[in-house]
């Protein structure tokens, strides 16, 4: 384990601990409603692992490196920036799925502009977002947000 996991689970622990000094019924009814949401998720965490291994098993990972690593970093980020327009993808889906493509060998750069424009852009729900807030709003939005999504992808190729 690295030091950020160990502190977070140092400071969990402390504060676990001093919750259940002040109110133990409290803190075991918390467990218990916990323990709940947990079975709850339970088949959604299943179907999580499901689709990214069916995706995975589409796309190879030679293929992902060769698109998402290899290529051309500019055009690359661009292309996928544009794939994560037209996706829609719960973000607790996208994560795993983006740690998979970076095991694969991606570059952290298109995987970054992926993940930034499959949250902040809406192709998909574009008709519902211009019924709610006007085309002019839509447009604008969603355009700002792919421009900053392809800045903070090449950032974030800066940064790490």
């Amino acid at each position: 384990m690295d030091i950020f996991t160990i502190t977070f689970w140092i400071i969990t622990l402390i504060w676990f601990t001093f919750s259940i000094i002040k109110d133990k019924k409290k803190t075991l009814n918390a467990i218990k409603m916990s323990g709940g949401m947990m079975k709850g998720m339970a088949s959604e965490i299943v179907a999580i692992l499901f689709l990214i291994g069916l995706i995975l098993t589409f796309i190879p990972p030679d293929t992902i490196k060769q698109y998402m690593g290899d290529s051309n970093i500019l055009l690359s980020t661009i292309v996928f920036a544009l794939v994560g327009c037209i996706s829609l993808i719960p973000a607790f889906v996208a994560f795993p799925l983006v740690g998979s493509f970076l095991d694969a060998g991606a570059s952290i750069v298109p995987v970054v502009a992926f993940l930034t424009t499959l949250t902040m852009v809406g192709i998909v729900t574009f008709p519902l977002e211009k019924k709610e807030f006007g085309t002019k709003f839509t447009i604008i939005r969603n355009s700002l947000s792919f421009v900053f999504a392809v800045v903070i992808a090449l950032l974030m190729g800066v940064i790490i």
